[in-house]
């Protein structure tokens, strides 16, 4: 599953500038008003830069910082993109092997989460020096806490549950809920186009679940991983207003810990009872589920991301689920139906159309 946070309000591209702030001290905790207005002054390809919380010249440092970063050759924006894609796509399949070879699911979550968090932390301070947001923005960051406590019970126990692959196709739906939440609480306006698209999302998840036995025997794997889509997506929705004023490494830093303590506290007596004792394969994956999907895809995607835009990026996220499951036939044997096929492909073909549709024209020369 995708581990990062997808920021989905920053639909527009972000173009080689840096927006004027009104201050060089302080944090802009609220930077909207002076965002509409730089956007508003753009034309449809270009943008702001968002970086390190701040929306305002910060000194001839960052200025520099800011123009090695938007002089990354376009190829090595597109191998951080790719390798973003890759470790998201293994997270489930190494999530499986872990599981099912020796790993409580809870005893799991709560060591994998106790170290990406120990992780952002000291990733955060090193870069920003502070974790401070506002008293009003807090409500949003229990929240969103809230959902990944959520997210990871469901995660954990639906790959517990059900095959890798069949996960890995679930969740390839989530930009199509990340859409219905973000239209019921008012954040975005969907066209009819996206609805059509929900609906034939839809249809794609019934065959999958149907091809993988969740109409008979799997029902509560598959339920799982729906609820897997669904909560991450209702957590990409509520850090969206957080997004705005903070960088993305601040709010993984609150979320992780505000989500861990529930976790480690439902997950203490399988944690208490778990075995340590494991081979090199089982310290590598769980290293890897630690750094990778958890702590360097966060890096690396908004890294990229600052070069080249949002959705343009998001288009290279499409890409997940085939490798997530050629990753899970491979490297678990495992094996898809005839109809978890034919769900998987009308659930990309709907979040491909309709990403392809929002994509604003490449500025030329770009």
């Amino acid at each position: 599953m995708p581990e990062t946070i997808e920021a989905r309000h920053l639909r527009f591209a972000v173009g080689p500038h840096v927006a004027p702030g009104r201050c060089v001290e302080q944090e802009l905790l609220d930077a909207r008003p002076d965002l509409v207005r730089e956007v508003g002054r753009r034309r449809p390809y270009e943008g702001v830069d968002i970086v390190a919380s701040r929306l305002c010249h910060d000194g001839e440092e960052r200025i520099a910082s800011l123009d090695r970063m938007r002089r990354v050759p376009g190829h090595a924006v597109d191998l951080m993109l790719f390798g973003t894609v890759l470790l998201w796509a293994l997270n489930s399949t190494v999530t499986r092997y872990v599981v099912t070879h020796g790993f409580q699911p809870l005893a799991y979550a709560t060591t994998r989460y106790a170290a990406a968090t120990l992780l952002f932390w000291a990733f955060t301070y090193w870069r920003e020096h502070s974790f401070r947001i506002a008293r009003r923005d807090l409500r949003l960051v229990f929240i969103a806490g809230g959902m990944i406590y959520v997210n990871q019970l469901c995660f954990v126990y639906a790959v517990d549950k059900t095959t890798a692959a069949t996960v890995t196709l679930f969740l390839a739906a989530t930009p199509i809920f990340i859409g219905a939440f973000a239209t019921a609480i008012g954040l975005e306006h969907m066209r009819g186009s996206f609805w059509i698209a929900t609906v034939v999302s839809i249809i794609g998840v019934a065959f999958v679940a149907s091809g993988s036995g969740g109409f008979s025997g799997n029902v509560v794997g598959d339920g799982l991983a729906v609820s897997t889509a669904l909560t991450w997506a209702m957590y990409s929705v509520s850090i969206t207003p957080l997004m705005r004023r903070y960088s993305p490494f601040r709010i993984s830093s609150l979320v992780l810990l505000i989500g861990w303590i529930p976790l480690a506290l439902t997950g203490l007596p399988q944690t208490l009872s778990q075995s340590f004792h494991f081979g090199t394969l089982m310290w590598v994956a769980f290293g890897f589920a630690v750094i990778g999907p958890l702590f360097l895809t966060n890096i690396l995607w908004f890294t990229a991301i600052s070069r080249v835009g949002p959705s343009r990026a998001s288009l290279f996220s499409n890409l997940q689920p085939i490798f997530g499951v050629a990753f899970a036939l491979v490297l678990l044997g495992e094996t898809l139906s005839v109809w978890e096929v034919v769900g998987g492909a009308l659930i990309l073909a709907a979040v491909l159309a309709e990403r392809l549709r929002r994509v604003p024209p490449a500025p030329p020369g770009d």
